[in-house]
């Protein structure tokens, strides 16, 4: 699909062969703040994830694609629509690129690529972020990308025995 391709990565669905990939990120102790994790991911229980990951966006309010690097197919991140909902017309949105692979643009092509793909085609009204005010570089890539902060979530995030505060943002097309 054209929409899901750019100029450095590809946006793709999971396949099989992604397991590993994903059992490194889902059970990286570092990033389970920003997926609300608190117990680590069996293979097995990926497996039955990956297995199931070609439901319709409609039936599961939910997709994940793997952010590929378009020279060398690998492996670079992840992004998520959340909390879809075609009523309303929206969706959230999170990204999750592996630390080797940040600070070199994969992000910002892989939220623009997801932003086109949304509007474009789901034909959804708007998009939001829910980020912990401390995430300095998920902020600066959001607020590049037109999402305005309309709310703070007071202690919404209980992480490393402090509470944290939770910026949310929308982007309305």
């Amino acid at each position: 699909m054209m929409l899901l391709c750019g100029k450095k990565i590809n946006l793709r669905a999971l396949e099989p062969e992604d397991l590993e990939f994903l059992y490194q990120i889902e059970n990286n102790e570092s990033f389970w703040e920003v997926s609300h994790t608190q117990t680590p991911f069996s293979k097995y229980l990926l497996k039955q994830y990956l297995e199931n990951a070609h439901l319709d966006i409609y039936e599961s309010k939910q997709l994940r694609l793997l952010i590929e690097e378009k020279s060398t197919k690998k492996q670079i991140g992840m992004i998520d629509l959340f909390d879809f909902n075609p009523q309303h017309k929206r969706a959230g949105i999170g990204i999750l690129i592996h630390p080797n692979y940040q600070q070199q643009g994969f992000a910002s092509e892989a939220l623009s690529l997801l932003i086109n793909y949304t509007f474009s085609y789901l034909h959804l009204h708007q998009l939001f972020a829910n980020i912990t005010t401390d995430n300095k570089n998920s902020i600066s890539l959001f607020t590049k990308h037109n999402f305005k902060k309309v709310g703070i979530k007071k202690d919404w995030i209980f992480s490393e025995g402090i509470f944290k505060d939770e910026i949310l943002f929308q982007l309305i097309k």
